[in-house]
This record gives C-alpha cells, sequence and structure tokens, in this order.
C-alpha cells in the first residue's frame, strides 16, 4: 500500500508507507530535540570521517559522504527532477553551500584540532542568532554560548593559519546554510529538496576528492566508513534540522547548535580517547545552560 502526497507543482506522488511512517516519525519529536540528535550524529561522523583521512585524504572523505548521502536520499525520497522555479535557486545554492561547508571543516579539522574548528566554525550560526534576535533574551543566550565556546579550548600559538582560513570559511558556509535550510524547508516538500542539494553538493566537490585521493576511494573498507559517515555525518542530522527548522525561527535554530563544541568534545572523550580540562567541563556546563534557555524561549518566539 502507498501513500500519496504532493510535490511542490502539485502532481500526486505516491510513497512507500514506510517512508511515510518515518516522517510522522520525525514530527513528532520536538524541534529542539531534532537539533540535538542530529548534534550528535554529526560528532560521531566526525570522528568515524578522521579514519579516512590518511587514505582517503580530507577532500575525498568528503566526496564520499556526500554521495553516499546524495544516493541514499535520491533513493528514500525519489524526488522528481521538474521543481518549481522558486525552489530551483535554493536548491542550487543550498547544495553548493552544504558543498563548500563541508570541503573547508574537513580541510580545516585535517590542520588544526577539531575542537578548536568547531569553536572557530561557531561564528556563523552565532552570528546569525544575533543578526535575527529581535529580544534581549535571545542574545543573552547567545552570548552565554559564545563564552562556553571561548572556555571549550585553550589557547594556543602554534595553529596553522591556513586551517584558521578553512575554519573561518566553514563558519560563514554554516552561517549561510542555516538560512538556506529554512528558505529550502518552507520551498520543498518532505525530504525531497534535501535530496537534490544533496547531489548537487556531491557533485560540486567530487572533482577534488578525485584529484586528491584517485583509485584509493574505491576500496572496500574506504567506501564502508564512507557510507557509515554520509549516514551518520548527513542523511541523519540534516534531514533532522531541516525538519526542525520548518517551525523553530533560525536564531534560536543557531543557539541551540551552540552545542556542537561541547559534543565534539565529549565525543573526543567517549570515541577517540581525548579528556577535558577544568575550563572544558565549564564550557560545556554554559553552553548546555544557553541552549536549554534558547529552548525553553522556543514557544514563546514567533515564527518568522
Amino acid at each position: 500500500m502507498v501513500s500519496v502526497y504532493t510535490d511542490p507543482g502539485g502532481r500526486a506522488l505516491p510513497r512507500p508507507r514506510l517512508i511515510a511512517l518515518a516522517g510522522r516519525s520525525i514530527g513528532a519529536v520536538p524541534p529542539p530535540l531534532q537539533v540535538l540528535i542530529g548534534i550528535f550524529s554529526v560528532q560521531v561522523g566526525a570522528a568515524l570521517a578522521k579514519q579516512l583521512f590518511a587514505v582517503a585524504g580530507a577532500a575525498g572523505t568528503v566526496a564520499l559522504r556526500l554521495f553516499f548521502a546524495g544516493v541514499v536520499l535520491m533513493l528514500l525520497w525519489r524526488p522528481s527532477l521538474r521543481i518549481g522555479r522558486r525552489a530551483l535557486p535554493v536548491v542550487l545554492a543550498y547544495g553548493v553551500v552544504l558543498g563548500v561547508m563541508n570541503l573547508c571543516f574537513y580541510q580545516a579539522i585535517a590542520r588544526i584540532p577539531l575542537g578548536i574548528t568547531v569553536t572557530i566554525e561557531f561564528l556563523g550560526p552565532l552570528v546569525v542568532a544575533l543578526a535575527g534576535s529581535r529580544r534581549l533574551l535571545d542574545a543573552l543566550w547567545a552570548l552565554l554560548a559564545a563564552g562556553g565556546v571561548v572556555l571549550l579550548t585553550e589557547t594556543r600559538g602554534d595553529l596553522s593559519f591556513t586551517g584558521l582560513l578553512f575554519a573561518l570559511a566553514a563558519g560563514t558556509c554554516w552561517g549561510l546554510y542555516i538560512l538556506l535550510t529554512a528558505a529550502l524547508g518552507n520551498r520543498t516538500s518532505e525530504g525531497n529538496g534535501l535530496a537534490l542539494a544533496m547531489s548537487v553538493a556531491a557533485i560540486a566537490v567530487m572533482p577534488t576528492g578525485i584529484i586528491e585521493s584517485g583509485a584509493g576511494l574505491l576500496h572496500p573498507s574506504v567506501l564502508l566508513i564512507g557510507l557509515a559517515v554520509a549516514l551518520l555525518s548527513s542523511v541523519v542530522p540534516y534531514s533532522l534540522e531541516l525538519e526542525a527548522l520548518r517551525t523553530i525561527p533560525p536564531r534560536v535554530f543557531g543557539v541551540l547548535m551552540s552545542l556542537e563544541p561541547a559534543v565534539a568534545a565529549l565525543a573526543g572523550l567517549v570515541v577517540l580517547g581525548e579528556t577535558l580540562k577544568t575550563p572544558q567541563w565549564i564550557a560545556v556546563c554554559l553552553v548546555v545552560a544557553a541552549s536549554t534557555g534558547a529552548t525553553r524561549s522556543t514557544k514563546n518566539t514567533p515564527e518568522v
């Protein structure tokens, strides 16, 4: 049996009941919790992805991640290639920004520590949170989160300047990604726009990955890990974030994403055996407090 839904053009399209059930299940999860699940999934995927750098390189890892994510999402949603004129520019822009963001992020963590990279990258969502705020309280949560990000990592003077530039570029793309995700959710139905945009992202970065890694991308173990990274770092979190941004304002989403540095530190502790120092634990408490405050204010914050 199948369910029936319409695409942005109003055409009725069949959809398997399993996908319909999955969509209803995701929709039943509170939007803030969807964001948090996505954050944990991304960081576990990032820890797994680092194991590929020695074989596939940073660009090759990104290429595999986006390629498999695009394939999975296209098979899952089977979107029509005939999308409306309002949706097409957003899909293309989202895909390009998504590809560049991931490429810059992996190039950054190849040169500087993951925690520092995420801290710098967070400047993008923080700017979105501050710029989109209409209340002093929202700015307070953003500033509290920023204080936690500063404490999360120790000051170091041996950082690669190139790595810092890549992290800043990733942060800029992250801010744009937040705004484009909201637009994508408004102009496309369910996961159709995401599937098409992920395919655009894969096409955009694939040449760089092939040039860097060549035939190394085809090794069975590399392909298997690449698939796992795609599911954890792209399919699951982006789907959840897209659904969440259908109902919560981008500025609240940006503050919730302040948990990224904290979860990255925890993933490093559990998966990679990296220990946290006292200032870092204080930082975790600060960003959790900021995210909790932003989550509580979501119900009283009008949508934009």
